[in-house]
């Protein structure tokens, strides 16, 4: 019980992911994937992919998460978003997507797309509770295993629909 109050009392917030980020980064990365990004793939999408937007997600100033995205035209790619080991089964995950929902919103995406595998049923349950629906798979899409994607696609809520909430993180354009 003591642990459940203090995480209630703990701080989550979110904000734009950095360079300094990338070490932390790839611990999480190595613990979420079993087809890891290298450091330099993260380099390369905080510094040359003007398309891309990278948010970490942190508890009392420790990163703790992150969540990516392209943003193209309208239309937001969410290419991964993971949560430490010792942080998941916390709804942890659920508040990442949603910020991330929230910041492709605000910057005027309406609707949002990402791959699954077909045997995270656990993370497709999350997506259909956030309006994800199943549009297709992508055969053999993973080189680990040659497991097919499931495509999901949403809608995403307008702006003036979702609001702005307080912690939100700011996109300068």
């Amino acid at each position: 019980m003591e642990q459940r109050n203090n995480e209630a009392q703990a701080e989550f917030s979110f904000r734009l992911m950095t360079i300094d980020d990338i070490p932390n980064v790839m611990v999480i990365e190595h613990e979420a994937f079993t087809l890891p990004w290298s450091d330099t793939a993260f380099r390369n999408e905080l510094m040359n992919n003007l398309f891309a937007r990278y948010l970490v997600m942190e508890n009392d100033g420790k990163p703790i998460g992150y969540a990516g995205m392209w943003t193209i035209v309208d239309e937001a790619h969410v290419t991964n978003i993971a949560i430490l080991k010792a942080y998941r089964g916390r709804k942890l995950g659920e508040r990442l997507l949603d910020e991330l929902i929230e910041t492709a919103a605000n910057m005027g995406m309406i609707r949002m797309t990402l791959e699954v595998r077909v045997s995270n049923t656990i993370a497709q349950r999350l997506y259909e509770k956030k309006g994800f629906v199943s549009a297709g798979l992508r055969k053999g899409y993973y080189s680990d295993n040659h497991e097919d994607a499931m495509i999901m696609w949403a809608d995403l809520p307008q702006y003036e629909e979702y609001g702005s909430r307080e912690g939100s993180v700011e996109i300068d354009e």
